[in-house]
C-alpha cells in the first residue's frame, strides 16, 4: 500500500469512509524473492506472504460490488500481485490477465425464483498455461466482495489469498503443465452470483475449461468440506481422492445441500447450470455463527486452516492440470460417485452404481440371516417371525413416541420464549433433548420388558431386538438404494458390519450350552459404523447449528435442533436396547436421566442460557438488519397517495426483538408491520425471503436524503401484434437495486427482458429482480410485456424500485447509527439506507 491511495476504516466513533493512505504503516509491504519458497504460504518458508494477502484485502473493509474498496483497490492489488509473479515466474509457463467487466442478466430459481441485472461489474481472470499454449483449461474460483458491513476474511478474502499463492506456486514449476488453470477472482458473487455469470457466459477463456474448483466459505476456517461434485463426472471426485492431502468429504452433504434444505447457493450452480461444466464446491464450515458479521476478520482464520487449504487446493488442481481425462471430460462423464473420508486420513470412493450393487448384496445377506433363523426357529416350533414383527413395532412405535415428546418439548420451550438457549452453550442442547430421548427409549423398553414379554428368555429377548434393528436398517437401505441416494452407504454400514460380526463369531456364542451376554458383539460390530456415523454428525452439527441463527423468524430452531438431536439418539442407541432387557433394573439409571432432564429445563426455561455472546474469543451474535428507509406510493396518474419514512428492522433469527426490547424499549410489538397493498408488502427487501423472514419493525424516522437517489421513468408503451403490450422503464440510481413487479388482477406478464424472457415467480403473483452495477454504468434500461384481456380503471401493473446504499456516505444517517449504537455488544447489527418507489400503469 503506497502513498496516495484510497483505503477504507471505520473507527468506534464513525461509519466506515474514505481516508487517503499515508506512511502510517512504515515500510512498503514487504516483496519476497521468487524463489523464497516452493510450494505454498505456510507450507514450507514463507507464511508471511499468505498473511499479507489476506491483510491487505480485509485491511480495505467491506467491499460490496460497486464500492471502491472492490471495483478499484482490490482490483489493484490483485494485478500487482499477478504482475510481480510475471515478472519473476519460472520459464515453463506464461501468465495472462484479463480484467472483464460484464454486462449481463439472468433467471435463477433460488429463494422461489428471481431475476438478475449486473452491469460492468468486475472480474480479475489469470490464466496460467504452458509456454506453447493449452487447449483446455481447470478453472479455481474465488470471489474478493463481501457482504456490506463485513470485512469478508473467510468468506472470501481467504481463498483468494490461497488462489494468489496456489498461482504463485504453479507459476514456478520447471516441468510444464498439460493443460491451462484458469484463476478467476470474481468481484460480485455476494450480488446473488453475477460476476461468475458474467465470466462463464461471456469471457472467450470460459470455453476452454472443462471442471472447476469453487472455493466458498459457510463459517470462519477450520476444514474445508467438499460438499457438491459433478453434475456426474466420477473422475472429478477421484482426482480429489488421489490427490488431496487432507480430504474432508462427504456425499450426504451434497444430497442435503442439493435437496435445497440449506437457504444457501454457490458459484457452482451457475457453471453447473449456464456452463455445463462439472466442478468440486468446497467450503469452510467451521464457527459459522460469525459468518458474515463483523467479526470475520484476518485474524480468525489459523494458519493450520490455511496450510490444509493450499496442501488440498494445489495438489487438486495440479493433478487436474496434467490428467488425461480434463482434455475430454465429456467421455467421462457417466454416473455418480458415493464418496465419503474417514476422519481426515482418506476418502473412500466409488460408483454409485457399484454402491448400489453392494448395498442390495448386504440387504440380501441380511435377509438370508434372517430367514435362516426363521427357518431353524419354525423347526423348533417357535414362531420367530412373530417375536421379531412384535419387536419391530415395539421399536417403531418407541421411536415416534420420542420424536413426539421430544417435538413437544421443544414447541414448550419456543411458546415460553426460551429459543435457541443451545445457542453459545450447544452440550445444553444435546444434554437437554438427549436425555429426554433416552428417557422415553429406556421407559418404553423397560414397560414393554414387564407388561408384554413377561418370562421370556432374556438373552433371546436382547438378540431378537438386535435382530428387529437390523432388519429396520436394511428396509432403510433397500429404500434409499431403490431412490438412488448415494447416502444410502450409511445405512449400509449399520447392516454389513454388525451382519459380518455376527456371522463370523456366532459359532462362539455358547459356552458351556448357554449363550454369552452380546456385549462383546455389539462392540466388535459397531465400531466402525459408529464412528464413521459420530465423524458424520460431529459434521452436521458444525455446519448445522449456525444456520438456525440464521434461518428467519418462521422456522422454530428448537424443533429442528431437537428432531436432528432425536434422530441421532435413535440412530447411536438402536442396537443397544437389547441390553435394556438383560438389565436387572432401570430405575436408577430413570432416575439420574431424570435429574438431568430437570436440572437441564431448570437452565433452559429461566432464561440462564442466554443464547448470544459477545465474549471476543468466540462471539454468537444475534443478527438484526436495519434499513433506514422512506417509501413513496403513487396511484395511477403519478400522484403521490402515501409517503413515510422509518428504520426498517429484520432480525434473523426465531427469538425475534425479545431480548433487544429491553435494551430499545421502542422496538416492540406496537410498531411491527402490517403488509401494504404494494408489491413485496411496501418494503425494500435486498432478496426475497419475504417468506423466511415475516416478522418485522417499522421505527419512524425522518426522511433520508440519499446524493443518488433513484430516478425511475417509463420510456415508452408499445402494443404488440399479438394484443399484449410491451412497457419499456428507464433507472438510474446506486449500484444496488431491487425491482418488484405486480400484476393485476386479470393481467399476466408473458415477458421481461431478463434471462431467458421467461418470468420466474419470487412471490406469489409477485416478481423480484436484483440489480448492480460496477463503479459507473449507463442508465439501467428493461421491459416487461404484459396481456390484459380488457382495460383496468387501476392500471395493470404496480412497478416499485427500490435502492440500497451499502457503502459510502450515503450508507448512514445520524439517527440509523445513533440506532445502532444502542443496541446490545451481542447483536450484530447490519445498516443501510434504503428507499421505496411504487408506480403504477
Amino acid at each position: 500500500m503506497g502513498i496516495g491511495q484510497v483505503i477504507r476504516v471505520r473507527s468506534e466513533d464513525q461509519p466506515w469512509s474514505y481516508r487517503i493512505a499515508g506512511q502510517a504503516r512504515g515500510a512498503e509491504w514487504p516483496t519476497p524473492a521468487p524463489n523464497s519458497y516452493v510450494f505454498m504460504f505456510p507450507l514450507f518458508n514463507n507464511p508471511g506472504m499468505f498473511v499479507e494477502h489476506l491483510q491487505h484485502i480485509t485491511e480495505l473493509g467491506p467491499r460490496p460490488s460497486g464500492s471502491p474498496a472492490n471495483e478499484i483497490l482490490t482490483v489493484n492489488y490483485l494485478l500487482e500481485q499477478v504482475q510481480k509473479m510475471k515478472e519473476g515466474g519460472g520459464a515453463a509457463h506464461q501468465i495472462t490477465v484479463d480484467v472483464q467487466r460484464p454486462t449481463g442478466s439472468f433467471s435463477i430459481d433460488f429463494l422461489g425464483g428471481f431475476g438478475s441485472y449486473y452491469d460492468n461489474i468486475s472480474n480479475v481472470v489469470v490464466k496460467l498455461e504452458p509456454k506453447h499454449g493449452a487447449k483446455h483449461a481447470v478453472l479455481a474460483n474465488c470471489h474478493f466482495d463481501s457482504v456490506a458491513n463485513s470485512p469478508g476474511a473467510s468468506d472470501d478474502a481467504v481463498s483468494c489469498a490461497v488462489m494468489l499463492e496456489v498461482l504463485n506456486s504453479l507459476s514456478h514449476l520447471s516441468t510444464p503443465l498439460h493443460h491451462a488453470v484458469i484463476f478467476l477472482f470474481n468481484g460480485a458473487e455476494e450480488n446473488v452470483l453475477q460476476a461468475s455469470h458474467g465470466f462463464i457466459t461471456q469471457h472467450p477463456w470460459a470455453k476452454l475449461i472443462r471442471a472447476f474448483i469453487n472455493l466458498e466459505a459457510a463459517g470462519v476456517g477450520g476444514k474445508e468440506l467438499v460438499f457438491q461434485t459433478g453434475p456426474e463426472n466420477p473422475w472429478l471426485v477421484q482426482a480429489y481422492v488421489r490427490a488431496a492431502k487432507h480430504p474432508f468429504a462427504s456425499v450426504v452433504g451434497q444430497e442435503i445441500f442439493q435437496s435445497g434444505v440449506i437457504p444457501a447457493d454457490t458459484d457452482f450452480r451457475i457453471y453447473r447450470d449456464f456452463g455445463n461444466i462439472p466442478g468440486i464446491d468446497l467450503a469452510f464450515i467451521e464457527n459459522g455463527y460469525i459468518y458474515h458479521t463483523k467479526y470475520d476478520t484476518a485474524d480468525r482464520i489459523s494458519l493450520d486452516s490455511i496450510q490444509r487449504a493450499g496442501d488440498n487446493i494445489l495438489a487438486v488442481l495440479q493433478y487436474l492440470a496434467t490428467s488425461v481425462e480434463l482434455a475430454d471430460s465429456k467421455a467421462y462423464r457417466h454416473g455418480t460417485m458415493v464418496f465419503f473420508d474417514v476422519l481426515g486420513l482418506f476418502v473412500v470412493a466409488y460408483p454409485a452404481r457399484i454402491g448400489a450393487i453392494i448395498n442390495y448384496l448386504v440387504a440380501a445377506a441380511a435377509i438370508v440371516y434372517l430367514a435362516k433363523k426363521f427357518s431353524v426357529s419354525k423347526g423348533l416350533g417357535c414362531n420367530y417371525l412373530k417375536d421379531l414383527l412384535y419387536a419391530i413395532g415395539i421399536t417403531v412405535i418407541c421411536w415416534f413416541t420420542i420424536f413426539f415428546t421430544i417435538l413437544i418439548v421443544a414447541v414448550f420451550v419456543s411458546l415460553i420464549g426460551q429459543s435457541m438457549s443451545w445457542y453459545t452453550h450447544f452440550y445444553v442442547s444435546i444434554v437437554f433433548y438427549g436425555s429426554i430421548a433416552l428417557i422415553k427409549l429406556i421407559l418404553i423398553h423397560t414397560l414393554a420388558k414387564n407388561l408384554f414379554y413377561g418370562v421370556m428368555n432374556l438373552l433371546l429377548l436382547a438378540e431378537l431386538y438386535y435382530d428387529a434393528t437390523l432388519t429396520i436398517w436394511c428396509c432403510v437401505l433397500l429404500y434409499f438404494t431403490h431412490r438412488d441416494l448415494c447416502s444410502a452407504y450409511v445405512a449400509g454400514l449399520w447392516v454389513a458390519f454388525p451382519l459380518l460380526t455376527r456371522l463370523l463369531i456366532g459359532n462362539k456364542l455358547k459356552q458351556n450350552g448357554s449363550m454369552v451376554k452380546p456385549t462383546a458383539i455389539y462392540f466388535l460390530g459397531l465400531f466402525v459404523p459408529y464412528l464413521l456415523t459420530m465423524y458424520l454428525m460431529w459434521s452436521a452439527f458444525e455446519m448445522f447449528t449456525p444456520i438456525l441463527g440464521r434461518s428467519g423468524t418462521e422456522i422454530p430452531p428448537d424443533i429442528v435442533l431437537a428432531s436432528i438431536i432425536a434422530g441421532c439418539t435413535i440412530i447411536l442407541t438402536a442396537y443397544f436396547v437389547g441390553l435394556i432387557y438383560l438389565c436387572r433394573s432401570t430405575k436408577r439409571t430413570l432416575l439420574t436421566l431424570g435429574s438431568v432432564f430437570i436440572a437441564a429445563a431448570v437452565l433452559v426455561c429461566s432464561g440462564a442460557c442466554f443464547p448470544y455472546s459477545s465474549n471476543p474469543d468466540s462471539p454468537h451474535p444475534k443478527r438484526v438488519y436495519l434499513q433506514h428507509t422512506t417509501r413513496t406510493f403513487r396511484d395511477l396518474g403519478g400522484e403521490i397517495i402515501k409517503r413515510d419514512s422509518g428504520i426498517w428492522i429484520n432480525a434473523f433469527d426465531y427469538t425475534l426483538m425479545s431480548h433487544v426490547t429491553p435494551h430499545i424499549p421502542e422496538i416492540n410489538s406496537t410498531i411491527r408491520t402490517s403488509c401494504e397493498n404494494a408489491p413485496f408488502c411496501g418494503f425494500p427487501w435486498y432478496l426475497p425471503v419475504q417468506n423466511l423472514i415475516r416478522k418485522n419493525w417499522y421505527l419512524p424516522a425522518s426522511e433520508v436524503s440519499p446524493k443518488t437517489p433513484v430516478v425511475f421513468k417509463l420510456v415508452s408503451k408499445q402494443v404488440m401484434p399479438w394484443d399484449s403490450t410491451k412497457l419499456i422503464f428507464e433507472v438510474t440510481g446506486p449500484c444496488h437495486m431491487t425491482l418488484y413487479i405486480r400484476p393485476h388482477e386479470g393481467t399476466s406478464m408473458v415477458g421481461w427482458s431478463f434471462g431467458d424472457g421467461d418470468p420466474m415467480y419470487s412471490n406469489e403473483g409477485e416478481y423480484f429482480v436484483f440489480y448492480s452495477h460496477g463503479l459507473q454504468a449507463a442508465a439501467w434500461q428493461f421491459w416487461l410485456e404484459l396481456q390484459t384481456p380488457e382495460p383496468t380503471p387501476n392500471g395493470t401493473v404496480s412497478v416499485a424500485i427500490a435502492s440500497h446504499h451499502l457503502f459510502g456516505e450515503d450508507q448512514w444517517t445520524a439517527e440509523l447509527t445513533a440506532l445502532e449504537r444502542r443496541f446490545p455488544e451481542w447483536t450484530f447489527p447490519s445498516s443501510w439506507v434504503s428507499t421505496y418507489d411504487l408506480f403504477v400503469f
